[in-house]
């Protein structure tokens, strides 16, 4: 038994000549991924999502779906995903799809977002000190490499009670939107409020603010241009 009958959906990125099977009018036929997407993509079947939050706000991508076949056969549940650059239509990228059935194109492109938030985990982990180890047995290493964890643990949970709805202090920045806290950012506040000399906490806390106030609005102009060029 293979690992597609246990139903372990993925997301694959593929080169542009991988060779693929499609269902055309005129019947089966084999062609690369390029090859199919400009034969049965059309314009009206270009969708604009966003497949996760960026530095800049949300990676807005233009993306068609196409079935493929698994086996030479149409199982409904594998797919050629299609994805267009807003400001450079001709920067594309595909990627193979093994889907639940009735699996919608915004779903699908939630799953590729994903790959963002594992690689952001793995970056604040090395800034958290899991690349900074010398050790030399496994026990060592786990011990170590457990640590960090807790800790990373411990700041997500200070992050995640943060989104509770707060009042807002008055602030000439107006209605500007407020990124939520990150981990690094939390790590940063307690680095200064922890370490000597003494801060002021509500300096601290308006510093972090402000700063969140400027990143949010830094991140809107670059989601409008791309957006107007798309």
């Amino acid at each position: 038994m293979s690992w597609l009958d246990h139903d372990y959906f993925y997301v694959l990125a593929v080169a542009c000549d991988e060779p693929v099977g499609i269902q055309t009018p005129d019947g089966r036929k084999r062609m690369t991924v390029a090859e199919a997407e400009a034969l049965l993509v059309h314009a009206v079947d270009w969708q604009r999502l966003s497949m996760s939050e960026g530095t800049k706000g949300p990676r807005l991508f233009d993306w068609a779906v196409i079935p493929i076949l698994h086996g030479w056969e149409d199982d409904g549940r594998h797919f050629l995903l299609s994805r267009r650059c807003l400001d450079d239509p001709s920067k594309k990228a595909y990627y193979f799809v093994f889907a639940p059935p009735g699996a919608t194109l915004a779903e699908m492109v939630k799953a590729i977002g994903q790959r963002w938030k594992i690689e952001e985990c793995f970056e604040i982990g090395k800034e958290m000190g899991m690349e900074d180890y010398e050790v030399r047995c496994w026990i060592a290493w786990y011990r170590h490499l457990t640590l960090v964890m807790i800790v990373m643990a411990a700041l997500a949970g200070v992050c995640a009670a943060a989104l509770t709805p707060l009042t807002k202090p008055p602030s000439h920045e107006g209605t500007c939107p407020l990124l939520p806290l990150t981990i690094a950012e939390v790590r940063h506040l307690l680095a200064y409020l922890l370490w000597p000399p003494p801060r002021s906490v509500p300096l601290l806390l308006a510093w972090s603010w402000w700063r969140r106030c400027h990143q949010s609005r830094a991140s809107f102009f670059p989601t409008k241009h791309r957006c107007t060029a798309g």
